[in-house]
């Protein structure tokens, strides 16, 4: 008995004398909760396919991939939160923050203490700030809100337009950018209105649309507020078709606006899951039941870009990182990564889509 116990305690002695590999914590935040869930929700599913098949293929640069998550609820204030708690945590890579409003706050903590991060936020100021650690793995609101534009203009020539927004960072930015789209190309837009997030009774803006004679709305916003105002525009008699951005791909929209949902168009990057080279991953998202809509592959090719970029710079730390970044180009499951000097991707892309049945597809 003694000498069991003896050589059970020197197999603890000699397993606690091993040095340890470390974990390296990588991180995501987003709206984890709160009307915008369902996007961290593919957030953090995209992350965990990632991290699991990375870590399966021995890390890296030899050291496991631990994943922590932050919850900013599409909030500023809590954005910058998660930012300072993620910094405690030693993160050496974020992949957040979704809302532009959360991004461009919470980007500022991460830069003072040199933590890299790739986003999907579309705000041209999410870039614009001069900061060395960001970069965007999505295009800009001034390249979909022209895609956009254009498009309104060709499509509905001769009809009103209304242009509407939520007052968020993006939804105001992408609003602008795309009446200015449609000035340029020859059409005004009727009305310009905003809303306030969040609120139930959207009732006032349907009145005045409907006494305007609008029959198309572009609107810079979220897809919680699209989905309440076409079901209210519809009890109204009032039929609309309204054209959005990349946050209009979430499948809630369906749930929510019903049959009304087949009036949506929006913008969105080409959709990765028809990449041939993503079908392996479709595939094994698609047999754990998981559809990779969305965002979610935008978040496994963010740890793609950490984990190619590591191998690159033979390093995790900051400045080989950033360098690695800057100058590398990085296959992904939604396609070829580079960047340029502001940490905008160099062939970023927009096209139109349309929810027709419950899928999104192409715009014919």
């Amino acid at each position: 008995m003694k000498k069991t116990l003896l050589a059970t305690a020197c197999l603890a002695l000699g397993a606690l004398s091993q040095p340890a590999l470390a974990d390296l914590a990588v991180a995501i935040a987003g709206p984890m909760t709160g009307q915008y869930a369902s996007a961290g929700d593919q957030i953090r599913r995209g992350a965990e396919m990632a991290i699991a098949d990375i870590n399966a293929r021995g890390g890296v640069l030899g050291e496991r991939l631990r994943l922590e998550v932050g919850d900013d609820a599409c909030d500023p204030k809590q954005a910058v939160s998660v930012a300072n708690t993620m910094v405690n945590r030693k993160i050496v890579f974020m992949h957040g923050h979704w809302c532009s409003s959360s991004t461009i706050p919470a980007s500022e903590v991460y830069n003072e203490v040199d933590i890299l991060m790739a986003t999907v936020s579309t705000n041209p100021q999410v870039t614009e700030r001069g900061l060395d650690n960001i970069f965007r793995i999505m295009g800009r609101d001034d390249q979909q809100g022209m895609v956009a534009g254009q498009y309104i203009a060709e499509t509905f020539k001769g009809r009103k337009v209304a242009v509407v927004d939520d007052k968020s960072a993006y939804g105001k930015g992408l609003a602008d950018e795309i009446a200015k789209a449609m000035t340029a190309a020859g059409m005004s837009p009727t009305l310009r209105e905003a809303i306030t997030a969040g609120e139930k009774d959207y009732s006032g803006l349907v009145t005045k649309l409907k006494a305007a004679g609008v029959e198309v709305i572009a609107y810079g916003g979220y897809h919680t507020e699209v989905a309440l105002i076409l079901r209210q525009a519809q009890a109204a008699g009032l039929q609309l078709t309204v054209m959005g951005g990349d946050t209009l791909t979430n499948s809630e929209l369906v749930t929510a606006a019903g049959p009304a949902a087949d009036n949506v168009l929006f913008t969105f990057s080409p959709d990765p899951r028809k990449n041939p080279e993503a079908a392996p991953v479709v595939e094994k998202f698609r047999a754990a039941k998981i559809e990779p809509e969305g965002y979610v592959l935008y978040a496994y090719a963010a740890f793609q870009l950490f984990e190619q970029a590591a191998k690159a710079a033979g390093s995790t730390d900051y400045d080989a990182l950033e360098r690695a970044m800057r100058n590398g180009s990085f296959n992904t499951v939604i396609g070829t990564l580079s960047f340029d000097a502001k940490g905008d991707q160099k062939a970023p892309g927009f096209v139109v889509y349309r929810w027709q049945g419950g899928q999104y597809d192409y715009a014919r």
